[in-house]
């Protein structure tokens, strides 16, 4: 292999792999280096939101290559009250992280992207990187290295990041999905999911900021869940990550630029890591391919706008009890408040739209 490309991407995860199949669509030619070895996992709740099917889609990634459960919208329930509502138009879906993973990497390496799996970059230079003591040359370097970034560290973009964390677990059941929703059950100290992500299994995984807090208690809290789960087997052992809701100052510097996690991103409760990743990817392509990375500052600022605001009012629910049993009262009995607001969660709606939703939502909580 060449010791030098346009761009190098450090980190081989879905983010990774979504930035070096954008750039290379520009005809960029790119090299991807990561030290661990597909396909790479990470726990999650595996849903794909419908923007991030889109994004995808443009790609070369449809959804049948991807196998998994198509998820048509989401159910919110709580202490025995529950909303549902679809998501307009397009579907989301639900898929092992590992197909993912599998599917990208195919579509990447079907592109022409370049591969050094269990190798370790250990610093940044003027040129590019170095593996080890190794220098190898790019005109642009992409940090796709998760949230405890090192290339962050190294090109100096911590400097003015603040956020929160909280940690979730993860666990496959073989049981046939009761639904082809989304389901989040809300309850004193988190939210517990449930995705479908075949005709026999179905993803669960917890969300929480109590580090003590573990899926067999969680599940427990909820009884219509643990019915459906009782005798299922357990098809994975249970595994654990943190979520955090983090805003850099900026995410490029030179000819280095961050994504996915490592740029910042969202908790866990809006069910968009990914797809912020994949809208990313395409913005940063573009950036990459004029050699301006302030337009992509430009366009990661847009992308995260709505996400931002819609983790912060589902955080804000979650917080109060009174709050959280009145918004979803409010949904479970006015299917199209919830709708719209569904709708503006996954970007099929503008933001006037969801300014009207929270206000509507608002305004039933003041007359109740």
């Amino acid at each position: 292999m060449a010791d030098s490309c346009d761009v190098f991407v450090i980190g081989g995860g879905p983010a990774g792999l979504a930035a070096a199949i954008c750039a290379r669509q520009r005809g960029l030619s790119v090299t991807v280096a990561d030290v661990g070895e597909p396909p790479i996992d990470k726990p999650c709740a595996e849903g794909l939101m419908p923007d991030g099917m889109e994004a995808l889609e443009r790609m070369g990634i449809p959804a049948d290559s991807l196998g998994g459960c198509e998820v048509e919208g989401a159910r919110f329930f709580n202490m025995g009250t529950m909303a549902e509502a679809k998501f307009p138009g397009r579907r989301g879906r639900g898929v092992r992280r590992t197909r993912l993973h599998e599917t990208m990497l195919g579509r990447a390496e079907a592109c022409g992207v370049k591969f050094l799996w269990r190798t370790r970059v250990s610093n940044l230079s003027a040129g590019g990187v170095f593996l080890e003591d190794r220098l190898f040359r790019a005109a642009w370097v992409i940090g796709a290295d998760g949230g405890e970034s090192r290339v962050r560290q190294w090109a100096g973009l911590n400097r003015g990041m603040r956020g929160s964390t909280r940690i979730g677990f993860r666990r496959h059941y073989r049981v046939r999905p009761w639904s082809r929703s989304l389901e989040i059950y809300w309850g004193r100290a988190g939210q517990c999911y449930m995705t479908p992500i075949s005709d026999a299994e179905v993803c669960v995984a917890v969300v929480s900021g109590d580090p003590k807090l573990r899926l067999d208690s969680a599940i427990e809290e909820f009884p219509a869940l643990a019915s459906r789960l009782a005798g299922a087997e357990a098809l994975t052992t249970e595994r654990g990550s943190f979520t955090s809701t983090r805003r850099l100052g900026r995410v490029w510097s030179g000819r280095v630029a961050l994504i996915g996690d490592a740029s910042g991103g969202v908790d866990a409760i809006t069910g968009e890591g990914l797809s912020l990743a994949f809208r990313q990817a395409p913005a940063l392509a573009d950036a990459l391919a004029c050699g301006d990375l302030s337009r992509y500052q430009v366009a990661h600022r847009r992308i995260l706008r709505r996400p931002t605001v819609m983790s912060q009012l589902m955080l804000w629910i979650g917080r109060s009890p009174r709050l959280r049993r009145q918004t979803i009262r409010i949904f479970a009995e006015r299917p199209e408040v919830f709708e719209r607001f569904l709708a503006a969660h996954v970007g099929m709606a503008s933001d006037p739209s969801l300014a009207a939703s929270t206000l509507l939502v608002g305004w039933h909580m003041l007359s109740a």
